[in-house]
């Protein structure tokens, strides 16, 4: 069994960590102005900033929480449903098919669509 990493860890980290675990509005707001400030470096339009973000996530079978927050955001941006579809099948080749599947009931619950029993 693998024991935690003791270190030292300043009041401030341990806050902000703190933060982002809770969903605290404050923290996630400087969470928004990074994202900003990143998604204007890449010279993409904010909608296919955060589809690419989207593709990254299902890329990386990321934690149903995450869908939450950049289906959000790219709704925000202007993107619609059909281009969550768009981006699935982009990227099914890939990444595969069981991230692609694993990655619709998640985009789905972040839509606040209902999920068809027994998935």
């Amino acid at each position: 069994m693998t024991m935690p990493a003791k270190t030292e860890i300043d009041y401030a980290t341990r806050e902000a960590l703190a933060g982002m675990a809770a969903g605290h509005a404050d923290v996630l707001e400087e969470l928004l102005e990074i994202r900003e400030a990143e998604q204007q470096k890449t010279g993409l339009d904010a909608r296919s900033f955060a589809l690419v973000k989207i593709a990254a996530l299902i890329a990386l079978d990321a934690p149903p929480a995450s869908y939450l927050w950049q289906v959000a955001n790219a709704l925000d941006a202007g993107a619609t449903a059909e281009d969550f579809i768009g981006v699935l099948r982009a990227v099914a080749p890939q990444v595969g098919g069981p991230k692609v599947i694993a990655a619709a009931p998640e985009i789905m619950v972040a839509l606040g669509l209902p999920v068809p029993e027994g998935l």
